[in-house]
């Protein structure tokens, strides 16, 4: 199931920036809109054995295998509560796709340039190591993810 919810702003300047809003663990992230293929909900997920832990296993995709990784584990953040449905965003990278599990997809944002912040100091390592830096809006503090580091699985980020 393909939700169709989130829809790009109709009007983007060149010194604005659009982002999928996503939340993990309680932390309020976002990832360029540009690298966005899909936004699923909950989806069937087959194990595969022996893949490292991060690796859920894999779902379909309209007939397209997509190896589905979890984003709690591949930040070594806390697992989700039992029961919790994550979703699916649908991203390529070196020529395959991959889906984000993410505990919720809620907007699409266009936030200025200009406010972009690089990572601060107070940032958690475990944060910082797969982000390009943050936005700092009203109620929260937004962590921009590198999808390419967050999906690079062949090292340390």
């Amino acid at each position: 199931m393909s939700v169709d919810v989130l829809e790009r702003p109709d009007t983007v300047t060149e010194d604005e920036r659009v982002f999928v809003m996503l939340t993990v663990a309680g932390q309020a992230c976002g990832v360029p809109v540009a690298t966005v293929r899909d936004i699923l909900g909950e989806q069937a997920i087959t194990r595969i054995p022996l893949a490292p832990p991060e690796i859920a296993g894999s779902l379909n995709l309209r007939g397209r295998i997509v190896t589905a990784v979890d984003l709690r584990r591949r930040l070594n953040l806390a697992p989700s509560p039992d029961g919790h449905k994550p979703m699916s965003v649908v991203a390529e990278h070196g020529g395959e796709l991959y889906a984000l599990l993410v505990d919720q997809v809620s907007e699409v944002m266009s936030l200025k340039a200009e406010d972009f912040e690089p990572n601060p100091p107070t940032l958690d390592p475990v944060w910082a190591i797969y982000s390009t830096g943050i936005y700092r809006l009203e109620d929260r503090l937004l962590v921009v993810l590198d999808v390419s580091k967050v999906l690079d699985l062949s090292g340390e980020g």
